[in-house]
């Protein structure tokens, strides 16, 4: 006994209980013979199809293969076959059952192909290569955008924080080159190696610190993202593809019914266009560690950078924004705006979003202030899935995964499933 191999022993008696749980649902499916329903059915295509015969496939479960007898139907006006139980089960087209899908996306969701694949095999003893995991797990995601896209049932049932927050942000996602051609960047040469990948966020923030400052309350927070336009023109009669995305997520947090409602974003133009088309209420709060940026960059500017006198010009005109003297910070930057073009620009962005720069008040309000929040969303959606050596995406696998990993990572997950559930058996 004390040379048994306990790991092997484990792993051995696990799969063989699974072998024979696998046998036992093989044998109560293939008995059920109900999914024939008549020689004729209705195709997806609109004509009819004709039953051809009982066709047995393998799929892959959580407890292994399983070979299933399904009825097959065959349609020869668009000349395509279907399994009406592969339908009903989820698993139409796919060759996984919806134990296994639900794995591929949430591991795919965090990590490489790859990597998803080998853990998959580590974990669950589950042989799927890395080709068939993007395969299955973009299918997947192409599935999940449809429905973000479809299902704005509020996510809260009870009573909503005094305060909700709403974020937007965006970082950039390596993508293939010939999804790039004629795009503007910040390389060098003026061309682009990055697609934009906007998210945005809702959260709340009762909670305090020890020195009284808002944090925020745990599980609150959600996510939504996409690679998309924010770009609208005055005839246009719909929001642009991004704005639709922000209106979705506030409808499912109800964000509009809070007592008092909060946008924070940094200064890009297109964030308060949204902000003004769809909340036009809310307060606007421009992220202070944003201009405190642009103030650092002035300095570096006009001094030097690292130099003590931009360190402490620097420190002044950042006392200023936190304490509210915006004539007495303008004053300042107009006093080099004519022999500094850091300066001059500062200027505008200052008056640009004087209202929106009120910290004093702010703070006084209870509210945040900064972006933080916003900007560790990008990390968790972006950065840590999308941005490692060697990554190219197209835009389109880049979204199919965003759709799987907002979803995760906002709790949406079991409620997707059992919608998937639903819709399957009732198709």
């Amino acid at each position: 006994m004390d040379k048994l191999d306990f790991e092997a022993a484990e792993i051995h008696i696990r799969n063989s209980v699974f072998q024979i749980a696998a046998r036992a649902l093989e044998l109560r499916i293939n008995a059920d013979s109900s999914d024939f329903t008549g020689p004729r059915r209705p195709c997806s295509c609109g004509q009819t199809a004709r039953y051809v015969d009982r066709r047995e496939k393998t799929f892959t479960s959580v407890l292994g293969g399983l070979k299933l007898q399904r009825a097959y139907y065959h349609c020869e006006f668009c000349g395509k076959g279907f399994c009406p139980r592969d339908r009903t089960f989820g698993m139409d087209g796919n060759p996984v059952t919806p134990g296994v899908l639900r794995m591929v996306g949430s591991a795919t969701s965090e990590v490489s192909f790859e990597i998803s694949s080998g853990l998959l095999w580590d974990l669950a003893g589950l042989r799927i290569d890395a080709k068939q995991m993007e395969r299955i797990a973009e299918r997947l995601g192409q599935e999940m955008a449809e429905d973000e896209r479809h299902e704005t049932t509020p996510f809260e049932n009870g009573e909503l924080p005094p305060t909700l927050y709403l974020g937007i942000d965006g970082s950039g996602i390596p993508v293939r080159p010939e999804e790039l051609t004629g795009r503007a960047g910040k390389q060098a040469d003026g061309t682009a190696k990055t697609r934009e990948g906007k998210l945005v966020i809702v959260w709340s923030a009762e909670s305090r610190d020890k020195e009284g400052l808002p944090v925020r309350d745990p599980d609150s927070i959600t996510y939504s993202a996409a690679i998309e336009s924010a770009a609208t023109l005055d005839t246009d009669e719909c929001p642009s593809e991004f704005a639709g995305r922000v209106q979705r997520e506030a409808a499912r947090r109800r964000f509009t019914e809070a007592q008092r409602t909060v946008v924070v974003a940094d200064g890009a133009k297109y964030n308060w266009n949204v902000a003004f088309e769809l909340f036009p209420r809310a307060i606007q709060i421009l992220d202070i560690c944003h201009a405190k940026e642009h103030l650092n960059e002035v300095a570096n500017a006009i001094y030097g950078k690292g130099s003590p006198e931009a360190e402490q010009w620097a420190t002044l005109r950042k006392e200023e924004l936190e304490d509210q003297r915006l004539e007495e910070l303008l004053a300042a930057l107009n006093a080099h705006a004519d022999t500094c073009k850091e300066a001059k620009t500062c200027v505008g962005y200052v008056e640009g979003n004087l209202h929106r720069m009120r910290y004093r008040e702010f703070r006084a309000m209870g509210l945040c202030i900064t972006s933080n929040i916003v900007e560790s969303g990008c990390k968790v959606i972006f950065t840590s899935r999308f941005k490692h050596s060697a990554m190219h995406w197209s835009v389109a696998g880049a979204n199919k995964i965003l759709a799987i990993r907002c979803s995760k990572r906002s709790g949406r997950l079991e409620d997707f499933f059992e919608r998937r559930a639903q819709q399957k058996m009732a198709a």
